[in-house]
């Protein structure tokens, strides 16, 4: 399985089966707690409660491993149940460098957490690595990105920014679930975590809520505090979930390839439509960033496009009530195509009151751009 490529992994889902019937789809362990013989040992040494032992999760886990060319891999209920076992590491009167402009629930977690624990918090635009090394001068106890960014569609150099971490004694983490293992690989170009809401993409069907996490050595000292906070505090994903996790990663690549196209050739069809301000997606030429995303993304750029209506709140209030293919809803990554007004939902954060935020799925190109057309005349 090491030489496999990763639409091989995820198809095969790193080799799993149902060794004791012979079926070629992994079956679904449920246990709740492991027996034990008259002499009171385990019938299977790795196996003594459910909590944080169960052959389903440790073969999605293995699955995500294996694309994301980690050591190791833990699955959590939720992405940001991910990220807070993270956060969790760094002790009271630590030092967090975070990303502005990312992903509004992590930034509104962090700064309650980082208030209650006297943590440190400063947030920079990363995308400017002048703003960024400036920030790192000083010794930190974690770095925190996320390539690309949502809903703003900037990006980090995730190269540059795993050295300057790694000078401020800091591992440097990468929220990647925009880019999804099948673009990006952030451990290739140094980082020593990546982060994925195990919710989008990588289930891609809008009914499983998931974190996994990810480490290029498990010796971080992190990574150590990560897998006892995991296990001692039950922030667990459940068999089902994880089965159906499973499932989902099996069509991964071929996904993302379709959602990716697709965002393309969308972006290209509305970078000059006469209703909108302007389009944000790194797969076009004029973003300013286009020539980072082609290094450090793989065979496309990812399912997210921001757009910006022209008439303020109201036009894109306008649009968004007027789609009849894409729904209405918030998440991204699935194979449906999803809008999202984000002023909405973080108001008085510095969002465009205009932009809309659009989740590009696996239907007929043609069909979501007639949608977005008819919605803007």
């Amino acid at each position: 399985m090491s030489n496999w490529k990763p639409a091989t992994v995820a198809a095969q889902a790193a080799g799993a089966a149902q060794h004791e019937t012979g079926g070629v789809v992994p079956g679904i362990s449920m246990a709740s707690t492991y027996g034990r013989d008259k002499d009171y040992a385990l019938w299977r040494p790795d196996n003594m409660y459910g909590r944080d032992e169960n052959d389903t999760v440790r073969q999605a886990e293995a699955v995500i491993r294996a694309l994301e060319g980690a050591a190791a891999t833990r699955l959590f209920p939720s992405g940001m149940a991910a990220i807070a076992a993270l956060f969790r590491t760094v002790p009271s009167g630590g030092r967090i460098v975070m990303q502005s402009g990312i992903y509004w629930g992590t930034v509104k977690w962090a700064r309650d957490f980082c208030a209650r624990r006297g943590i440190a918090l400063q947030e920079v635009d990363a995308s400017d690595p002048a703003l960024l090394a400036r920030a790192l001068e000083a010794k930190a106890d974690l770095v925190w990105i996320e390539v690309p960014s949502n809903p703003w569609l900037k990006l980090v150099d995730i190269a540059q920014a795993a050295e300057m971490a790694h000078r401020a004694g800091a591992p440097l983490a990468v929220d990647a679930t925009a880019a999804t293992p099948v673009l990006m690989h952030p451990m290739e170009m140094g980082a020593d975590l990546v982060m994925h809401s195990a919710t989008k993409a990588l289930n891609g069907h809008s009914d499983v809520v998931g974190g996994a996490l990810s480490v290029a050595d498990e010796n971080l000292p992190a990574w150590q505090a990560v897998c006892t906070d995991r296990h001692d505090a039950g922030a667990i994903l459940g068999p089902f979930d994880a089965w159906l996790l499973m499932r989902g990663m099996r069509t991964l690549p071929l996904r993302v390839e379709r959602s990716s196209e697709n965002a393309l050739r969308l972006a290209q069809a509305l970078e000059h439509h006469a209703g909108l301000e302007a389009v944000w997606y790194p797969g076009l030429a004029a973003h300013p960033q286009h020539d980072l995303a082609q290094r450090q993304m793989r065979g496309g750029f990812g399912c997210l496009v921001s757009i910006l209506v022209k008439g303020g709140f109201e036009g894109a209030a306008r649009l968004a009530s007027r789609l009849q293919v894409f729904h209405r809803a918030t998440s991204l990554g699935g194979v449906e195509s999803l809008v999202e007004h984000r002023q909405v939902i973080e108001p008085d954060t510095g969002i465009p009151e205009n932009l809309l935020r659009l989740s590009v799925g696996i239907e007929d190109a043609g069909d979501l751009i007639a949608d977005i057309e008819q919605a803007l005349e």
